[in-house]
């Protein structure tokens, strides 16, 4: 079965956002072109790298040329909820594109099934659509549940903050 392929030389909008209770949480990667929004899960650890790499590059880029800068905003880009991914992530990838000044993510399907095609996005991003998944993605992630102060093991919401190395 043929999966799809999207490649959006101007992706408008690109954001992370969860769905569930602390604990519980499903992580995604969202982004839109015209009128067609892409949900796809992530895994929480997935999203963390995603965003330290995303700032490092960042960091070693050329200054942006203000010259050739399109206008660029972010307002307005929220997560919408889904209901459900469009698929889950396999694997990411980010290149950039020098001559566009666009970092370019990668993102492909995980498949179960050897005989079948991975669907594949390549979403083409801005700077400041990149910073703005970057603090997204930052905030996201440090609002999940506090760690035990002895094991380091995310404490249960059910259990009152008791962990039972604690004991």
């Amino acid at each position: 079965m043929e999966r799809p392929e999207i490649n959006w030389d101007r992706t408008e909008s690109f954001t992370a956002g969860t769905i569930g209770p602390q604990g519980r949480r499903v992580f995604f990667l969202q982004a839109s072109y015209e009128d067609q929004v892409l949900s796809l899960k992530v895994e929480k650890q997935q999203m963390a790298g995603l965003a330290d790499f995303l700032m490092s590059m960042l960091d070693d880029l050329p200054p942006a040329d203000e010259s050739n800068r399109i206008e660029n905003t972010v307002e307005g880009t929220k997560f919408i909820d889904p209901g459900e991914p469009d698929w889950v992530i396999g694997s990411l990838g980010v290149t950039y594109e020098q001559s566009e000044d666009q970092l370019v993510l990668i993102a492909e399907e995980l498949i179960r099934d050897e005989d079948s095609e991975p669907a594949q996005a390549r979403l083409s991003l801005n700077r400041l659509q990149v910073e703005h998944f970057i603090k997204t993605a930052q905030e996201l992630i440090s609002s999940g549940r506090p760690p035990c102060p002895y094991c380091g093991s995310p404490l249960e919401p059910e259990a009152a903050g008791w962990c039972p190395c604690s004991n």
